[in-house]
């Protein structure tokens, strides 16, 4: 009798995937090698390695959609087109750099490689991880220009009305507290676009874990998200003013800065779980 020397899975689809997943990091590991030097380098767009790994995870753990024979119809014209696109974009993307187009382009690939090889119900059930992909692209300088300055202010004045309240010494003009004698400015960082960016992926990425049945409840959970971030960023300012009042400013602008915005997201996840055993305790009493 003999004796194979290689074996190969019976289904052909483990190798199929297998050369798709080479041919995406062939194309995109450049890439993200040019974001991680360039834009994952700053503070507004250092959440991209996290939305990365955790969309791959997110895929990962829907990959019996794309291995298991689950009755689906491939959809290979449709997902030409938007395969195509994609390719387009990828091109424009790289030989223009062009960031946006570089980066974004994974989203029709992927969304034509599904279709391609599975079909609109197994798209439909990987609609997150792809939706989530979405947080990874860099946003135009002039959106974020004209957006953060509201925000600025915004976090400026509640922070300023809070420690009036509180009988501190407090004053401001624009986008700058004065605190004592210090003078401190509310940074992109603390309350600009990014952050709201960045708070809103925790809060859709909890929404995705819980897997609450009640639509309503997530709608209510996934409307919250807006002013928990907010409030959040707020939070965020207070305490980086509060520890320059009482200890100083080379004390507020130490490693605490940069823990700041560990805290911003701590503060962010646990004002969403609040909420959102507010709403289970509220929608049941309502039942």
């Amino acid at each position: 009798m003999a004796t194979r020397l290689f074996s190969y899975p019976q289904n052909n689809e483990y190798l199929k995937w297998i050369f798709i997943v080479f041919g995406l990091l062939a194309m995109y590991l450049p890439t993200f090698i040019n974001l991680s030097d360039r834009l994952w380098q700053t503070d507004d767009h250092a959440h991209g390695p996290f939305v990365l790994l955790i969309s791959l995870f997110l895929f990962w753990q829907q990959r019996a959609l794309l291995l298991s024979d689950n009755g689906d119809r491939p959809y290979p014209i449709l997902g030409s087109v938007f395969f195509a696109a994609g390719l387009l974009i990828y091109l424009l993307g790289r030989s223009q750099d062009i960031l946006i187009f570089d980066a974004g382009s994974l989203l029709p690939v992927v969304i034509g490689l599904i279709l391609m090889t599975r079909g609109m119900r197994t798209l439909f059930s990987l609609w997150f991880p792809i939706f989530f992909l979405l947080f990874l692209l860099p946003i135009p300088g002039f959106i974020i220009d004209a957006v953060t300055l509201p925000m600025k202010i915004a976090v400026s004045y509640v922070a300023e009305s809070i420690l009036y309240w509180f009988d501190y010494p407090v004053a401001r003009n624009g986008v700058v507290l004065y605190v004592g004698q210090y003078q401190l400015l509310v940074a992109d960082a603390c309350a600009g676009l990014q952050t709201l960016i960045s708070l809103e992926a925790l809060g859709l990425l909890y929404l995705h874990l819980v897997k609450h049945d009640s639509f309503l409840r997530n709608c209510l959970l996934a409307l919250a998200i807006i002013p928990i971030s907010f409030t959040a960023n707020v939070t965020r300012v207070l305490a980086l003013i509060l520890v320059t009042y009482y200890f100083g400013d080379a004390v507020g602008q130490s490693y605490l800065h940069d823990f700041a915005g560990l805290f911003l997201f701590i503060v962010a996840l646990s004002l969403i779980i609040s909420v959102d055993t507010l709403l289970s305790k509220y929608l049941r009493d309502a039942d």
